[in-house]
């Protein structure tokens, strides 16, 4: 109950002021590793494997912020995917690229753009509200970063983000 009312606390507190902290640091390999960990137990029993492969960087991210993207980047390829879901992150340039990778039936490329409107869902079946990609466009915009949907390796969606590295990671 305390993480729920911290997060509402959170996200009220960026819709009043609209702003992030420039200079939060967060490790990405444990944040991302402890989602992976959530939606494995989550859809335990459906035959989906999640994999990860994570370089060891820092994202100038607040931890609160790479949870809710990241979740709901894990999340959505896990409810879709076939059989597996692939996470991986490497440093590109100044920025980090966090990319989910699934299995399952993708999205047309004449729907992507849709697909990351507020209320949009484009499959109806399980749960969701169709914020979910929303919300992750709209956090890695404010972090100076950026959404892409794309077509995975053998079919599925890629969806990536990119979000600044921090300075804490090195050169």
């Amino acid at each position: 109950m305390r993480r729920i009312d911290a997060t509402i606390r959170h996200h009220l507190s960026r819709a009043r002021g609209g702003v992030v902290d420039r200079r939060a640091s967060t490790a990405l390999r444990p944040a991302v590793e402890a989602l992976v960990g959530v939606v494995r137990a989550l859809h335990r029993g459906g035959g989906v494997a999640v994999e990860a492969d994570l370089a060891d960087l820092r994202v100038a991210v607040d931890a609160a912020d790479l949870d809710e993207l990241a979740g709901n980047l894990i999340d959505n390829a896990a409810r879709h995917a076939r059989s597996r879901v692939r996470v991986a992150a490497d440093r590109d340039g100044a920025m980090v690229r966090l990319s989910v990778a699934d299995d399952g039936p993708g999205i047309p490329a004449a729907d992507r753009a849709r697909a990351t409107d507020p209320g949009v869902r484009l499959d109806e079946r399980g749960d969701g509200h169709g914020f979910g990609l929303a919300i992750v466009r709209d956090l890695a915009a404010l972090y100076g970063g950026r959404l892409t949907l794309g077509e995975a390796d053998g079919g599925g969606l890629v969806a990536a983000v990119t979000l600044p590295i921090s300075a804490a990671s090195g050169t």
